[in-house]
């Protein structure tokens, strides 16, 4: 039996993905959440449906991205902090850290509750689009909380060396929404409502177990306590998560441009072509991003205790799989670029090639996109928030850029268009 992995180990390959492993496994989990509602809506309730959830869902993932900042920032501050050796205030931030987050979610829920029908018509829905973006938004974003949770818990299950606990997890709440959505909206025809419903339970679980087992007693590093307040820190894993923060909002506010662009000039195909696209494009990236969460605890702990030689070798180690990965991700996406597309397109054949041609000029991305992710997260682990949001403010500002220009987004709205 293989011994168990602690970040203040010396790592090799083997046991850099070993640890690293359950975090990238648990990150596409987290990422088939929606794309599992997207294949259900897409094959069995109908194609406006499918147009509204991809409407949508960017709004809800910047608000359920906050959980990502405060996990990123706030894991790298608590792993630097029992890396010094100071177990009870690292408690003491991992409870405030929760508290707070949780406190967001509920803050953000109400408003966007009562907002949901402004905010979709400033998308541009209009008609039955504008009743199904209200209808799928207004019971999600009931689990707004628990999502944000679930974010953040990912993280914390990393830096309290239970890795493998917080995979079971987030396995155990995809099966659920899975389970669920084929008994909602096949069974009980519940159409894009079940849907809806479907993937909040499923982040009930993911946000609400974690709060269980961390408020018991229990074999992890961290446990949750009565926090004391510490408004430093909490702007220290603000700051720090940011540039994470600020590269996943992007993304949705590229998507929320994209989104409203597609719908003026291409119609709801538009949207569907692009909102499968993105489907992939999450999980595919998710990849890269549960590397970098699963690894970043580890630089933090060494950073705080001051090991500069396994610094080093985290960093060559952690290069060589990104690299060879990215690779693997663009070759990937070309060979699969048609059962993808069929995927989500079964009952809109004349929309495939269209769609074939978009994953193959997008997957040029991945040669670079998961360099930019560790990049980011490297820096923020060491606790250096502004290199950190320096390079995911590059990173968005070139993607911004092009998809923004008026020629390429002319070019790309013909390369979706049915």
């Amino acid at each position: 039996m293989k011994s168990k992995i602690r970040i203040s180990d010396n790592f090799t390959y083997g046991k850099l993905l070993r640890f690293t492993l359950p975090s990238i496994v648990m990150n596409i989990f987290l990422s088939l959440y929606i794309v599992v509602d997207g294949f259900f809506v897409a094959n069995f309730v109908g194609k406006t449906e499918f147009a509204a959830v991809n409407l949508v869902l960017p709004v809800l993932n910047i608000m359920g991205e906050i959980g990502y900042m405060f996990g990123v920032g706030g894991s790298a501050l608590i792993a630097k902090t029992m890396g010094e050796k100071n177990q009870e205030r690292a408690n003491s931030l991992f409870s405030l850290i929760v508290l707070v987050s949780s406190g967001l979610g509920f803050l953000m829920m109400v408003p966007g509750f009562i907002f949901m029908p402004q905010i979709t018509s400033w998308l541009g829905a209009e008609g039955s689009l504008l009743e199904n973006s209200v209808l799928y938004g207004r019971i999600f974003i009931l689990a707004l909380p628990a999502w944000i949770l679930s974010y953040a818990f990912q993280l914390f299950f990393v830096t309290a060396e239970k890795p493998r606990l917080g995979l079971m997890v987030t396995v155990f709440s995809g099966l659920c929404n899975m389970i669920l959505d084929a008994l909602f909206i096949i069974g009980f025809q519940w159409g894009l409502a079940g849907a809806a419903a479907a993937s909040a339970l499923a982040q009930m679980v993911g946000g609400v177990f974690p709060l269980i087992y961390f408020s018991r007693k229990n074999t992890s590093l961290l446990k949750l306590v009565k926090p004391v307040w510490d408004a430093r820190s909490i702007i220290k894993s603000c700051t720090n998560g940011s540039s994470e923060f600020m590269a996943e909002a992007a993304a949705s506010m590229v998507g929320l441009i994209y989104n409203m662009q597609l719908l003026k000039y291409a119609g709801e195909d538009g949207v569907v072509i692009y909102g499968q696209l993105m489907y992939v494009s999450l999980i595919f990236s998710a990849i890269f991003v549960g590397y970098s969460n699963g690894v970043g605890p580890v630089f933090s702990y060494h950073y705080g205790a001051q090991n500069h030689g396994e610094l080093k070798n985290l960093r060559k180690r952690s290069l060589v799989v990104i690299g060879i990965t990215s690779v693997a991700m663009f070759c990937l996406s070309e060979a699969l670029a048609y059962p993808f597309s069929i995927l989500f397109l079964q009952d809109a054949g004349h929309l495939i090639p269209d769609s074939v041609h978009a994953f193959r000029i997008a997957s040029f991305a991945y040669l670079f996109t998961g360099m930019a992710i560790f990049g980011s997260a490297f820096f923020t682990a060491l606790n250096n928030g502004q290199v950190s949001a320096l390079i995911s403010f590059l990173r968005t500002v070139f993607h911004c850029f092009c998809r923004a220009d008026g020629g390429s987004c002319r070019e790309h709205i013909h390369v979706c268009s049915a």
